[in-house]
């Protein structure tokens, strides 16, 4: 299972231990998204950094998306099917996407990938970025509502 997470809040006024966590997930900026397979070692850091980002599990459909339109190589150029078919044994985005959600590759480990997405705003905005999810708010864990939220900011 991969997790989506997205940063939803910026970086005035935000403790040392947490800004460090950020860093190590390359969440440096408001509206990144990056993608983490399920372990124990990032549900912690999840944990660490839920009052200012969202996460859930990324569906297929959505992930392909994600890629063809906001995946970028080193230089800020576009990713394309033309580069996967040279540097990755994935010829489309959609069969990248789907070994990326049954954890046979990492996206960080096509070479000269970006590892993260820069998105845009979420389209009607957010519904607030001090409560959590379950409290009708934007931060934390939200399942499958992840997909919903990358739809809108795309």
């Amino acid at each position: 299972m991969v997790y989506a997470v997205i940063r939803v809040r910026g970086t005035v006024n935000v403790k040392p231990d947490i800004k460090r966590t950020m860093q190590l997930l390359r969440l440096t900026h408001a509206n990144h998204c990056v993608l983490l397979e399920e372990n124990v070692v990032h549900k912690g850091m999840l944990q660490i950094v839920k009052d200012y980002t969202t996460w859930g599990e990324i569906d297929k459909q959505t992930l392909t998306k994600l890629l063809s339109s906001r995946g970028k190589l080193i230089g800020d150029k576009p990713l394309t099917e033309e580069y996967l078919k040279k540097a990755a044994p994935y010829h489309s985005f959609e069969k990248l996407a789907e070994a990326i959600v049954e954890n046979k590759v990492k996206y960080k480990d096509i070479p000269e990938v970006k590892p993260l997405f820069r998105l845009n705003p979420p389209k009607k905005g957010h519904r607030t970025v001090k409560r959590s999810f379950v409290n009708k708010g934007s931060l934390g864990y939200r399942k499958d509502a992840i997909n919903i939220l990358i739809e809108r900011m795309l």
